[in-house]
């Protein structure tokens, strides 16, 4: 996962090169959000995040960078589907919120991507990414 939203773009160019307020914190915890699609994944405005069904966003922590990329720093399980299905998950995304859904001023997409294959969560299912299988890169 290499696409940066243009919110942490900015976020990190006017922290680094001194312009704007310069006031970006690194989230204390930052989520993984599972995704049917791709819609607004970039702007910082999703509209396809998956809901209900004990579907919520799960915490993930990162391993230090090296070699211009960062993987999750142990397995990040999902929730199981319970009650009905969480769809054909497609997208995933770093986030900086556990569960607000007011996209821009609440929560913001940090980090986003397409899964390698697409997987569809049934009820009675759990997703999962295992450990050091998400990569984060500024590519």
């Amino acid at each position: 996962m290499s696409a940066a939203s243009d919110y942490l773009e900015k976020e990190v160019l006017d922290h680094v090169l001194g312009e704007g307020a310069r006031d970006f914190t690194s989230p204390a915890t930052l989520y993984i959000a599972l995704f049917t699609g791709d819609t607004q994944l970039e702007t910082n405005n999703p509209t396809l995040e998956v809901s209900g069904n004990n579907y919520s966003r799960t915490a993930v922590s990162f391993n230090a960078a090296a070699s211009g990329s960062a993987t999750n720093d142990g397995a990040v399980t999902f929730p199981t589907a319970s009650g009905g299905n969480f769809g054909t998950i497609t997208h995933v995304a770093v986030v900086d919120h556990a569960s607000n859904t007011n996209w821009g001023t609440g929560v913001n997409v940090l980090f986003y991507g397409a899964l390698s294959v697409d997987k569809t969560v049934t009820d009675g299912d759990t997703f999962q990414i295992s450990d050091q299988q998400l990569t984060i890169s500024l590519a």
